[in-house]
């Protein structure tokens, strides 16, 4: 049986109120009153689905051991809705703005997010208001038959319900991830930024090699030189002949001076110091444990992000302070070549699906097939077709593909042309590519190349085609690793076992010593059960490199 529940409108009672809902979502039973959500969720152990407004907000504040095992989150479905049927991105997507939609109202905006941190606050917003005397438990009952109704009308109903449902599960992971956190090693961490950074000198705005770094580049220069401000060692550079438009590492790289040696070292350094040092651990370590704040869906592709903690960019050598507690491990797996994997399984061409389905190094195959055993040139081809590098080499190599794997990449060209022309762009699941501006605005994190493209006649056209050529398969992936972790966490369920880590294909679990057997094989298994509950049945394998470790670092070579 499904409840929907709300927290709001309790007759001014601290308390939830919930009603059984049957098969088709309808009330099957009186309304009735918890002391709060995790006493619902505990008395009523044989609910197979909780409806309500918002995981992060009813779900990630309960306590550690109230568990459900299915929910659907309005806010995710309405998100999801609206860009399937408007191709809008950013929308208000709280129950009000659902319910407003609903019933011709004004849609309010939705409330600004909590500020990124680990102390709560007492004037943190809460959710955007229903008009006054609106019934909380009716409005979130109405919304909920009404996204019901929205999804048997778009283009592929059962994808598109499975897709909420995985981006709810995906909300129930994020907010459990949240509660658990990373095992951190506070002690580790601190001795790493002193062995690189050296001790920090009084009002912790600079380390001893951080200054050691800034004189060296102050000597090469022959003056005082501030390397922290870009416009500075512009004009430092431009005072010696040498033209630069910006400071970035990858254009210091190609200047012969001797300034730069230690100019990319201080950056280096500096970005560590800013980014993951002294303040940031003070900030996000609490109790050996790192709880950042995920944000299912935050990036326009389906990715992942996070509300600050930077826990998508941990530096290599920081994953040092990343430590298993004593009698546990940590299993890290990486899902192998993931795009190529999912454009073979969406595009269903014939030929590339072979190469999907021996569970090898792909682009081994791949190049055995259609390169001369060249893997360099596979995986240049395949990305090149994914990301729309079509000049130079690129161009060749796209054409190397066309003639083997026709279907795959007339998927790619035409998710390209069509967003060159303006029109809606899917995953195949359903989830939509928003409009120019916004589609624009997810930039790297989207995954937008910036090679030219095969179509298009403007500038902001191009753009598009770019971006939506990645779209339909980086955000097929994106869907993927939602039923990815939707099926690792139902596995686990039952075990000690955590899962603690996510982004984009790579999850880490952490177990104790004797449950790493049961989370290896859980891991193994769910690349392929994903892919079939994503794709449906394909030769396609969704294999995984796992590495049981103590230490994050130990995980990669």
């Amino acid at each position: 049986m499904r409840w929907a529940v709300t927290d709001e409108g309790a007759g001014g009672e601290e308390g939830v109120l919930l009603c059984p809902l049957d098969a088709e979502g309808r009330p099957a039973g009186p309304v009735e009153r918890a002391a709060g959500l995790a006493e619902a969720v505990r008395g009523r152990p044989e609910a197979a689905r909780w409806v309500w407004r918002s995981t992060a907000g009813l779900y990630g504040p309960l306590p550690a051991g109230v568990r459900v095992a299915r929910c659907w989150d309005v806010e995710a479905a309405e998100a999801l809705l609206i860009g399937h049927e408007e191709g809008q991105a950013g929308q208000p997507r709280s129950l009000a703005a659902a319910w407003a939609r609903l019933h011709g109202l004004p849609v309010p905006a939705d409330p600004p997010p909590a500020a990124p941190g680990t102390q709560p606050s007492l004037f943190e917003p809460g959710p955007a208001p229903l008009p006054p005397g609106t019934d909380p438990l009716r409005a979130l009952l109405e919304v909920y038959a009404h996204q019901q109704s929205r999804v048997e009308r778009a283009e592929h109903p059962e994808r598109m319900r499975l897709l909420i449902a995985a981006e709810s599960a995906g909300t129930l992971v994020a907010a459990e991830m949240s509660r658990a956190g990373v095992p951190w090693r506070a002690d580790v961490h601190r001795a790493l930024l002193t062995e690189l950074l050296g001790e920090r000198y009084p009002g912790g705005q600079e380390t001893r090699r951080l200054a050691e770094l800034a004189d060296e580049v102050s000597r090469a220069f022959g003056e005082r030189v501030r390397p922290d401000l870009p416009a500075e060692v512009v004009r430092a550079f431009a005072g010696q002949g040498i033209a630069l438009s910006s400071t970035r590492a990858w254009e210091l790289k190609d200047v012969d001076h001797p300034a730069v040696p230690a100019l990319l070292e201080y950056k280096r350094l500096y970005r560590l110091h800013t980014a993951h040092g002294w303040s940031w651990l003070q900030s996000w370590v609490r109790e050996g444990r790192f709880r950042p704040v995920y944000l299912p869906g935050g990036a326009v592709s389906g990715r992942w992000t996070t509300n600050g903690g930077g826990a998508l960019q941990i530096p290599r050598v920081i994953r040092r302070a990343v430590v298993a507690d004593p009698g546990w491990r940590l299993v890290v797996a990486d899902a192998d070549q993931i795009e190529p994997r999912v454009l073979a399984a969406i595009s269903r061409d014939p030929g590339l699906m072979e190469v999907a389905g021996s569970g090898r190094d792909l682009y081994a195959d791949l190049a055995e097939r259609a390169f001369s055993g060249d893997r360099d040139r596979a995986k240049l081809a395949m990305l090149g077709a994914i990301y729309g590098q079509t000049s130079g080499d690129g161009l060749k190599h796209l054409a190397d593909l066309r003639r083997r794997f026709p279907r795959a990449v007339a998927l790619v060209d035409e998710a390209a042309r069509a967003g060159e022309e303006g029109r809606l762009v899917r995953t195949w699941l359903g989830r939509t590519c928003p409009p120019v501006s916004a589609a624009l605005a997810g930039g790297d994190e989207a995954g937008l190349p910036q090679e030219e493209p095969v179509y298009g006649s403007t500038p902001g056209s191009r753009a598009r085609g770019r971006f939506t050529r990645n779209f339909v398969v980086q955000g097929s992936a994106a869907d993927w690793a939602l039923m990815v972790l939707a099926t690792v966490r139902q596995e686990i369920a039952g075990l000690r076992a955590e899962l603690v880590f996510f982004q984009h294909d790579e999850l880490m679990v952490h177990c104790p010593e004797e449950e790493v057997p049961a989370v290896v094989e859980a891991v193994r298994t769910a690349g392929d059960r994903a892919g079939l509950l994503a794709f449906g049945r394909t030769p396609v394998r969704f294999p995984f490199t796992t590495a049981v470790v103590d230490c994050y670092a130990d995980a990669k070579g």
